[in-house]
């Protein structure tokens, strides 16, 4: 996949990252599209267009009450999908999203004390494979696309496009990004939901290690504006299993000091507190009415995303 020149600011190492990248999304989603029918997006971004009289068999769930209630009939509301929905991704570019617990240096199959190690691949790099992906898969279906990279502020802006050679853009885009800040995950969220005038989708890609409360708010405040709000929780195996032994040095990101401890004295106390983290945050996503996803980044992003959007199609579609 070649990408546009006029990026100066991108060396030759970043060019070769983002055509991987590229490549990998676009192997990625046609793979899962060949085997769908139905685009897993659809039918989000809808508008009223007339009623009609009920007939037996209709679908029930579709009778207007109110005009029910005024006329003594049964009227179906009917619908007409936009031309073009716009799925609007926000990824966390943080300092804590540069943690990746896997062996440095390390490809795929190499091998450590006879074992097969995990490369390493940060939650930001993992981001924005996803990132990568949702954006083929949107701009493929003809739909539109923006994307936010945010850290304490808004970094890069790609403003809505249907044009599936914005890809180009967004992988450059995605490849030149270097986390050094702290995040604002909540602040981003309500200057987002003031910015957007048309009814979508909200993509949140994100390791969530922020006030919950201001985030919750956030994704709050763009389903009262009408937007539908998808959240990716990103986290590393090791920030899930928490399997350290002997003296660990933890390096603090984000402006948080070094720590030596004992893993094994706290590990009961930290697998308590990240389960009631992932529980709060999953709660209150459902409470709103936004999706929540859990994402191991051990876990093969094809085997993620064909997964997602399998459910996506199944919650969807009945």
């Amino acid at each position: 996949m070649a990408f546009a020149p006029e990026n100066n600011l991108l060396d030759s190492e970043t060019i070769n990252q983002a055509e991987a990248l590229g490549l990998s999304a676009r192997l990625i989603v046609e793979g899962y599209m060949s085997g769908e029918h139905k685009s897993p997006f659809h039918g989000f971004s809808i508008e009223f267009t007339q009623h009609r009289e009920y007939v037996a068999g209709d679908d029930t769930r579709r009778i207007d009450y109110k005009l029910l209630g005024k006329t003594d009939r049964y009227y179906l509301k009917l619908y007409e999908q936009e031309t073009n929905f716009v799925a609007n991704i926000l990824l966390d570019g943080s300092e804590s999203m540069k943690y990746g617990s896997g062996v440095k240096g390390m490809g795929p199959g190499a091998k450590v004390d006879g074992k097969v190690a995990p490369a390493k691949v940060t939650k930001l790099e993992y981001g924005k494979a996803l990132v990568a992906c949702l954006s083929y898969l949107i701009l493929h279906q003809r739909d539109a696309v923006s994307m936010v990279l945010f850290d304490d502020t808004i970094r890069n802006f790609i403003p809505r496009t249907a044009n599936l050679s914005s890809i180009h853009n967004i992988m450059n885009v995605l490849s030149a990004f270097n986390p050094t800040q702290q995040t604002n995950i909540g602040t981003t969220l309500h200057n987002m939901a003031g910015q957007i005038k048309r009814k979508g989708i909200v993509i949140l890609i994100s390791d969530m290690l922020d006030d919950e409360e201001k985030i919750l708010d956030g994704i709050q405040h763009l389903r009262f504006g009408g937007q539908e709000v998808i959240v990716f929780h990103l986290m590393d195996p090791y920030e899930l299993e928490f399997p350290f032994t002997g003296n660990v040095e933890f390096e603090g990101l984000e402006n948080i000091p070094k720590e030596m401890t004992r893993p094994r004295e706290i590990r009961k106390s930290y697998m308590k507190e990240i389960g009631e983290f992932k529980q709060r945050i999953a709660y209150g996503c459902e409470r709103i009415g936004s999706h929540y996803t859990l994402v191991n980044t051990a876990q093969p992003m094809h085997e993620m995303l064909s997964a997602y959007l399998a459910f996506r199609l199944r919650t969807t579609t009945r």
